[in-house]
Parts: C-alpha cells; structure tokens; sequence
C-alpha cells in the first residue's frame, strides 16, 4: 500500500470513527413505523448511514448493490486467472456488497478482511445463506414445524438456527419462505406454512421474531429475509419457476398477509420471487415494490433479487437485454442484485445516461447500509467471527434438545384404529423399509448445511427401547444415488434385494412399523411432482406387507401432502413424521411408545387424487355446490372421486380423546368493538393431551365472495383425563373484515357463522349478526 493511500485511509477511518463513536449506545427500535417519522428530524441511525453515503463514489455505492455467490475455500490457493479472482479483486475494489454461500469463522474472516482492510472505505460485508430450518443441527422442515401449531416452539426453533448461523460467522438468511401454497405438487411447499394466510401469518411473525430476536446488533441474532415476494406459492400446475395468474382477492386477501406480517415484525429484508404477477415478473414489478411493501407498508429493510432472477427476464421475453434488465429492476425498487451481475456491469452507465435516478441509488444503499448498522458490523466487522463460540454452539446439546422437541411437537396422528398405538410391551415388533434404515433422507431438503448422513434413524431411535424385541429389514431400495449436484433421485422399481426378509420378518411380528414416503431431496425446490403416491416400489411392499399381517403403523416421511387412499383405508394406524432433521429417529420413537402424546395438525389438506389438487379447506361456494340438484349430475363435482379430502386442513388425532360444547357468542360489536366466542372442550379419554382448538368464521354474505371457512385463531390446550376448559377468542375487525378488490380494508354489517373444534370440519356452530 502507498503512503498516500495509507494516509487516505487514516484520515477516513479517523472521520468515520468520530461520527460512528455513538452507534453502540443507540436504544432504537429497528422497525419503527412511517407515520410516526414523517415530520420528525433525521434520527442519529440515518445520520450514520448518510456519513458513509456522502463520502462513496458511484461506483462504490453500486457494489453495495452487488452480491457474489462463494466459489472457493477463501483460506486456500486460488488461480489468478480464475473467477474467483476476478471475485476477490472486486472485493477489494468496494465493488461488493454481501456473500452468499461463504460459510464457517474461517472462511468468512478472510473475506471480510479484505472487505475491511483492503478497500477505500472499509465498508463490511453481509454473509447471506439458506438457513431454511438449521444450520448444521438440522429442525424439521418449515411445514412440519407448522404442523404443531406451536408459535413459541417455532419462534425458539429460529432462534436456534439463528444461533448457531451466526457462530459460524453467518449474519443473514434467507428465510423464513412465507409463501402460500394450495398446490402440493409444488416442492417447495416444504418450506413454509401451508395452505392458510391466517396460520402462514402467525408463523411469519414467530420466525421473523425467532430470527431477529429483540435486538439485531445481538451477537446470536440474523437478519431475516421474507420470500419470495410475491405468489411465488400459486405457480401454474405446481410447476416450479412457472407462471402466476391469480385475482386481486386471492392475492390481497391469501397472499399478502403473511408478507405484511413479516413487515410488522420487524423483517430487514425481502426477496423478489422468480414468477410474474399480472404479466410482469416480479423482479421488476414496481407494484410491489414501490407501491405496496415500501409506499403503503413502510418497509425500511432492504430488497434482494433471487438468484439470477433480475437477468431472468430475458428469459421471460420482458427485458430485451442486460442493460434494460438491470434498468427495470432497479427502478421497480430492488435494492440488492443476487448472482445476475447486471447492476455491476450497468447501473453506472444507466445514472449516467439519466435512465437511472442517483435518487433510487442512494435510497438503495442507505436501506443496505443501514441494516449493517444495526447488525453491529461497522462497530466490529469481526463479531460473527469467533472461531471457540463456532466450537461451542454448533451441533450442541443446546440445538439437539431444541430439534428433538420441535420434532416431537411437529408429528400428526393421521389413524389409529383398534389402539394399535402407542405400542404395547413385550411384543415382536417388526420395524421395516429403506426409509427406517436412512441417516439422510430425513434431513430434509435445504441442508446444505448440514453434514451428511448425521440425523438420528428409525432404526437408531427404537435402540432406547428393550422392552419388545424388534427386528429390522431393510426391505426393497428405494431410489438411486443421487447426482452430486443436481440431487436427482431416480426411483428403483427393480431391485427388490431385501424384500422376502422384510416379509418374513412381518409375518412374525405382532404389529409392524413400516417407514415409507419421499426421500428428502424429492421436495423443496425444482422438485415438482404430478404423482403424489407413494414412488418407486413402496405401495407395492405395503400391500405384500399387509397381506401376511394387516398389524401395520405406517410411519410417513415426506416434504409435502401425499395422495394415499389405499393406506387409509386399509393401514389402522399412520403416523405422519414428515422430515424431523437430525433427532428424527429419537422423537418418532417416543411418539410410536407412548412417551410422547402427539398433537400436531396438518397444515395442508390432504388430497385423495392429484387430480383434485390445488384443494384446500377455505374455497369459496359455487353456484352448484356440492349437494346442490341432489339426484342430478348437475353440480361442482368429480365422477371419478369426491370433493372431499382424504384428511382436511386442521386435522390430527391425539392418544386420547376431546369433546367440544357449549358454545356461546357475545355479539355486541358495536359496543365493545369486538365478538366473543367461547366453548368448552373436555378430555374425555384416559391419557393426558394435548389439543389445538380452532375457531372458524364465515362472512355469510357480503359485497366480496367470502370462503366457506377461515381459520380467525387457534390455541394450544393441554388437559388431564377428564379435565374440562372454557376456551375464548375474541374477534376484531382485524379478523372480521377483508380485503376488496382495490386493496382496501372493510368491514361489513351481517351475518356470520363461527365454529369451534378440532380441525377445518368442525361443527359445533354458532350465528351472530355484526351491527357496527
């Protein structure tokens, strides 16, 4: 380094040190609401991020705008030819502005030492990574975790995947996927909340809190990144990265709320989805963007494309090029450019030309620099870097303990006919199928950190267990090796090594836990299906099974709703473990013995044909509903299956037994600005449990077709045998009312139905007339 550049770097460093001196005794809210700003003076946060603004040249101000997928091991050779050159020079030229996929203390040091110590300004990165449900210590997956319905076991959840990220150097995810999903041919239902804006909503909020925690200058806590904004969940025929076209109800009223959720919660940044909405893709959809999440929501974070998806747009035949790429995008309100390249190659030139505000410039870097204030990184770029905490943290008994929970609370009991759970002692148990034996697949999708072949087995978890003797088989395989890198699984519908053992061993045993299901790298994303059953050869081994003993608990691993009539109507006992993560084995062993009482609900429906997909509990009548010309053909209806589901949103059985009455509605709106709902539910079985209650409403009539059913609150309650508790709900106009076609939230006089129970089909109902 010269002596000028050094003695420039002193005298900026000596100004930026004066001016950020008062950044650690900030006491500032990180989401502090636009109405209450608008007339107040510049706060100190917005002071810093101005000092760094004024002093960066254009091009500085657009690396900030520029993110960089890692390609290498940063701490070892790298060829000065190569493009991990070229990478590491535009780091050291201020042309970056965060990383993704850089992962571990070590790695993440050497980069951002250079970001620091080698650039004009000393500006630190932020280290992006799909910390989807863990990092390395793996959690169920995001829609099994919905299915507990547990807000604070979700929210905990975050908060360890949050924890143990940042010990290894990691300061943002992207996550949580607040998407809404109908169609479970879409693989990436796996990653968020299922099917309800009013559940995904909640879960939003509890993964944002979980993420954040209290304070984001926190040495355990990450900045959260809400995608994919926005109907990325409606993808025509469940097929990824295809087309979106959906009406202003649907998406003011099922796809917005999970997103306006996570504003309220404080969520720093967002991603744009890879879809179009209203034919423009969403990467350079201002409506979105300017209009909806910064205008009227007042979102303050920052925006990021998703990977590539700015340049996509050639692709989508809207952006001719490039340079009208980056344009459109820019403008739209994309803050952050995501592996395109196309800000770097032509923001400069666009502001030059005047196609390009340097207004939207410095809106842009302001919103990212202002994030890496409140992570504490212009106060230590090294505080993620701690190579003892890394050590302490990650895979600790502290994260097993917070997966094995979760995992337990995730589980749903689908059927259990007869008692055939929990297990009794001292019987011959057969525990068979490929999926029992697995130490990877029930990881999950979006792993990536996560070492292989580490989660605790079916097989593992019965090991804890000697009071019945138990045999394993591994039965037919199931899939293939996986490619290395595009994770391809081809189904084995050949090779049934293994099958007349596992047979064997069932016809000996007094009941037969049978493991079946979705290798874990068959959901998530680019994983779309059009056949929801059971692949390869696993329907056909579980009907040989059920032939020489029907004593069968189907154990179910999967990333999404499966389509499986057969099974329910002939296996008495199925148990859905979707995938837990690394303590699998251990919490689907204690729900199978009885030392955990399940309680989970699912929140998908469950189809009983692909061809009924998308299905969903909270449609909206027809003018021939189901039943309507009763006698006649002339109705909504299939001739080849039912318009009902084979398990409906909501749904999930318990070792014991609840019962729900006496409901009762204090309906005096106008008065209290609020409707009361109580009812008693009783535990009328021998065991103690656990139910989630639901409360349902209907808006029987107004200007704007409402659905059938929506889901207005939920509460977890745990009771002893014959313990009985009055539940109550109180509904507002935030549950009330809806939104109309404009975008406006109304609430309208009239009538409406409410019903409190166990699941979308709950019938004990109740009337009340809203007068305002």
């Amino acid at each position: 380094m010269s002596f000028k550049h050094y003695l420039n770097r002193i005298v900026i460093l000596i100004l930026l040190v004066t001016i950020y001196s008062c950044h650690t005794s900030m006491n500032q809210s990180h989401t502090p609401k636009v109405e209450e700003e608008k007339n107040m003076p510049v706060n100190e946060l917005d002071r810093k991020v101005d000092s760094v603004l004024n002093i960066m040249t254009l091009k500085e101000k657009i690396g900030q705008m520029n993110q960089y997928s890692g390609f290498r091991d940063f701490t070892g050779p790298v060829s000065k030819t190569s493009d991990a050159a070229s990478k590491t020079q535009d780091i050291r030229d201020g042309l970056v502005g965060s990383m993704l996929n850089v992962r571990g203390v070590e790695n993440v040091r050497a980069v951002q030492k250079i970001a620091v110590e080698e650039t004009r300004l000393g500006i630190p990165l932020i280290f992006g990574f799909d910390v989807i449900h863990g990092y390395q210590t793996m959690a169920p997956i995001p829609l099994a975790e919905a299915a507990s319905w547990d807000l604070e076991a979700i929210q905990n959840s975050s908060r360890l995947a949050a924890k143990e990220a940042a010990a290894a150097g990691l300061n943002w995810t992207f996550a949580p996927m607040v998407d809404i999903s109908r169609d479970a041919r879409w693989g990436r239902v796996m990653e968020g909340a299922g099917e309800d804006p009013y559940l995904g909503s909640r879960i939003a909020t509890a993964r944002v809190n979980g993420f954040q925690g209290n304070d984001l200058s926190d040495r355990f806590t990450i900045a959260a990144c809400a995608k994919h904004f926005a109907a990325y969940g409606f993808s025509e025929a469940g097929r990824e990265y295809n087309t979106v076209d959906i009406g202003n109800s649907t998406l003011y009223n099922v796809v917005l709320p999970p997103f306006k959720a996570a504003v309220d919660a404080g969520a720093r940044t967002f991603m744009s989805s890879f879809n179009d909405l209203n034919g423009i893709p969403a990467s350079a959809n201002e409506f979105l963007f300017r209009d909806i999440l910064k205008n009227q929501w007042g979102f303050e974070g920052f925006v990021v494309s998703d990977w590539a998806s700015i340049k996509e747009m050639i692709n989508h035949h809207y952006a001719p090029d490039d340079e009208a790429a980056a344009r459109l995008s820019v403008n739209a309100g994309i803050d952050m450019d995501m592996e395109s390249y196309v800000y770097m190659n032509h923001l400069e030139q666009l502001v030059e030309e005047g196609k390009v505000p340097v207004t939207i410039i410095d809106d842009a870097v302001k919103r990212i620099l202002k994030v890496k204030f409140e992570l504490g990184l212009f106060d230590d770029p090294y505080k993620y870097c701690d190579e003892v905490i890394e050590k302490q943290v990650i895979n600790s008994e502290e994260m097993k303990a917070g997966a094995l929970d979760m995992a337990l609370k995730s589980i749903v009991l689908l059927k259990n006919e007869n008692e055939m759970l929990p297990l009794k002692r001292g019987r011959k148990i057969a525990v068979l199928g490929d999926l029992a034996m697995d130490k990877n697949s029930v990881l999950g999708n979006w792993r990536i950190g996560a070492i292989e072949n580490t989660a605790i087995s079916l097989k593992e978890g019965f090991a804890n267990y000697t009071e019945n003797e138990v045999v394993f088989e591994r039965g037919p395989v199931f899939v293939d090796q996986k490619a290395e890198f595009t994770q391809e699984l081809v189904y084995n519908k050949t090779d049934t090594t293994g099958t007349a053992a596992a047979l064997k061993a069932a016809e000996n045993a007094d009941a037969v836990i049978v493991m079946l299901g979705e290798h874990g790298l068959q959901s998530g994303e680019a994983r779309s299906r059009t056949d929801l059953g059971l692949p390869g050869l696993q329907q056909e081994f579980l009907e040989q099974i059920h032939a020489v003993n029907p004593n069968i608990v189907l154990v179910l691993t999967n990333g999404r709703p499966l389509a499986l009539p057969w099974p329910k109507k002939n296996i008495p006992a199925i148990v859905e473990a979707w995938q837990l993560g690394s303590q699998s084995g251990h919490a689907i062993a204690q729900v199978l013995h009885g030392d955990y009482n399940p309680s989970g609900k699912l929140p998908m429906t469950f189809p009983v044909d692909v061809g009924q997909v998308p299905i969903y509990y909270n449609h909206k009548n027809t003018g021939r509903p189901d039943g309507y010309n009763e006698g006649t053909v002339f109705y909504s209806h299939y001739q080849d299956a039912p318009n009902e589901p084979l398990w409906p949103f909501g749904f999930g059985l318990s070792y014991t037994t609840f019962e729900y009455d006496n409901v009762q509605v204090d309906h005096n709106y106008s008065q209290n600005q609020k409707v009361v709902v109580t009812a008693r539910i009783s535990n009328t079985g021998d065991l103690a449990g656990t139910e989630i209650v639901q409360l349902y409403i209907q808006d029987e009539f107004a200007t704007t077709i409402r659905p059938v059913k929506e889901l207005k609150g939920f509460e977890k309650v745990t009771l002893q045998p014959g313990e009985s508790r009055q539940v109550s709900f109180e509904l507002t106009s935030d549950q009330l009312g809806f939104f109309n076609n404009q975008g406006d939230w109304i609430l309208e006089n009239g009538a409406f139905k409410v019903w409190i129970g166990g699941s979308s089909q709950a019938t004990l109902e109740a009337r009340f007339t809203l007068e305002q």
